[in-house]
C-alpha cells in the first residue's frame, strides 16, 4: 500500500521543520495530524470560536488535498484545555461541519497543548469510501 503526504498551501515549510505531514493518504484512509486553530500567520486567536473555526478550516484544507469533504470523516478525537467551559461552542462549530452518518467522536480534557494559547487540537481519520 502506498502512502502520500498531504500539504495544503502554505503548510510544507512548518511541517518539514516539525518532521510531520498535515495529513497522510494511506490506502482508502486519510489520517490528519492533530490540528489547532492557529491562523496562517501562526497567531492564535484568544477567543474560542475563532480558534475552533480556524481548526476546522485547516481540516477542510487537508481533506481537500485528498479530494475529500467533511462527510468523509469517520473518526474524530478532540483534545481540549478547559473542555467544560468551551464544550458548547466547540460542539456548535463541529456541528456546522459534520453530517450524517456522524463520525465517531471522543472529546478529551488535557492539562495543556504544545501551542501557547491553544484550546483544542483535533485528530481526524477520513475514508475515501465514506460520504
Amino acid at each position: 500500500m502506498t502512502r502520500r503526504a498531504l500539504y495544503p498551501a502554505g503548510s510544507k515549510r512548518i511541517a518539514d521543520a516539525l518532521k510531520l505531514s498535515p495529513g497522510v493518504l494511506s490506502g482508502d484512509h486519510v489520517f490528519l495530524t492533530r490540528v489547532t486553530g492557529s491562523g496562517a500567520d501562526g497567531t492564535m486567536p484568544a477567543e474560542p470560536e475563532p480558534q475552533f473555526r480556524q481548526a476546522f478550516d485547516k481540516i477542510g484544507a487537508v481533506l481537500a488535498e485528498a479530494g475529500l469533504l467533511f462527510g468523509s470523516i469517520v473518526e474524530m478525537t478532540s483534545y481540549h484545555v478547559s473542555l467544560r467551559a468551551h464544550f458548547d461552542t466547540f460542539n456548535a462549530v463541529r456541528g456546522d461541519h459534520v453530517c450524517e452518518p456522524y463520525p465517531a467522536w471522543t472529546a478529551v480534557e488535557v492539562a495543556g497543548l504544545r501551542r501557547e494559547g491553544a484550546l483544542v487540537e483535533i485528530r481526524v481519520i477520513a475514508s475515501r469510501l465514506a460520504g
